[in-house]
């Protein structure tokens, strides 16, 4: 499935991985200040921030998988199959589709603080894009640099979290993903020390031993735990070279091969991309599963005071630097 993760440095960083067995053809897009959202029920929105992320574009509309808005504010949809539940629109709450959603919230926020505010009148609806494509099952890591929340529609509502990790993956429940690093309070960055008994002669018989007992699995709930101990145990310098290396190494500790995860008979889930996002500046960096060299767009750079989506197709074929 997917991880996003939050990275703090002298910058900040927001990312994600997207975990399928296939492409919906996304692209890295600049949503410009005067591109004209028309809501569902919400109206118009002629004027708003701009931002940049990876999406879908169906009918010169951008389905946005994740995004940061030019005020450092990012956000990011990741599948919650199973426990996502939308409404039909009520009279009284902003009644917001789905596929929608990132855009409302990153078109006028500026913080999580003001996303807060924002989330307080919302009300998801399982109003669809068009007939072909489905409703999709998701749930949302807001995040700037001072904080980060998780977002689910459920039958019991709209449910707010504070996420202290920075990290989401998929199921279960967010306040469930939490409650299982209880579990691993025990991990540390250093070699075990022999606490089975002391009338055993155990010892560590090897250097590299630190986080034992980390999972490994391709589980969303454990791709959570090793994604929240690399990130809270990562260490880099303040530089944007090593911030956005050491952020794809965070999400390196999640990736998905080919072969591993069979999700259909013959069908294989892959990370797809993992991106990068510098909030503060407006570069996305990204990866493809056939290209690992690293690919920027700078939403700074282009004109974001236009009306009309810069779009950018991904560079997927691996780029190899030779040396003789």
């Amino acid at each position: 499935m997917c991880t996003a993760a939050t990275y703090k440095t002298k910058d900040f960083y927001f990312g994600r991985t997207l975990d399928y067995e296939f492409s919906y053809g996304e692209e890295i897009t600049v949503t410009p200040r005067n591109y004209v959202f028309h809501y569902s029920t919400m109206g118009v929105m002629e004027n708003h921030y701009a931002m940049i992320g990876m999406a879908h574009i169906a009918d010169g509309y951008p389905l946005y998988y994740d995004a940061v808005n030019e005020k450092g504010l990012g956000m990011a949809g990741l599948n919650f199959v199973g426990n996502a539940d939308y409404r039909q629109e009520k009279p009284d709450q902003d009644n917001v589709a789905v596929f929608e959603f990132i855009p409302w919230v990153l078109s006028q926020c500026a913080s999580v603080m003001e996303a807060r505010k924002l989330l307080k009148r919302i009300n998801l609806t399982d109003r669809r894009f068009n007939q072909t494509l489905p409703v999709a099952e998701l749930h949302w890591i807001i995040a700037d640099k001072e904080e980060a929340v998780t977002v689910e529609s459920v039958k019991e509502g709209i449910r707010i979290y504070d996420n202290p990790a920075g990290i989401l993956t998929n199921n279960p429940p967010f306040d469930e993903q939490m409650f299982q690093l209880n579990n691993y309070m025990h991990l540390s960055r250093r070699a075990p020390k022999n606490y089975f008994s002391d009338k055993l002669p155990l010892h560590a018989y090897s250097r590299g031993m630190g986080a034992m007992g980390l999972p490994g699995d391709l589980s969303s709930q454990s791709r959570f735990v090793r994604a929240a101990f690399v990130k809270m145990n990562a260490l880099s310098g303040d530089s944007e070279s090593e911030s956005v290396s050491q952020f794809f190494h965070i999400l390196g500790s999640v990736d998905q091969q080919r072969g591993c995860c069979e999700v259909e008979e013959g069908k294989f889930e892959i990370t797809i991309y993992t991106s990068c996002c510098n909030a503060d500046r407006g570069i996305y960096y990204y990866t493809t599963y056939d290209n690992h060299q690293l690919t920027a767009v700078n939403m700074r750079k282009e004109n974001m005071d236009g009306s009309e989506l810069i779009r950018y197709a991904l560079v997927l074929g691996e780029q190899i630097r030779w040396q003789n």
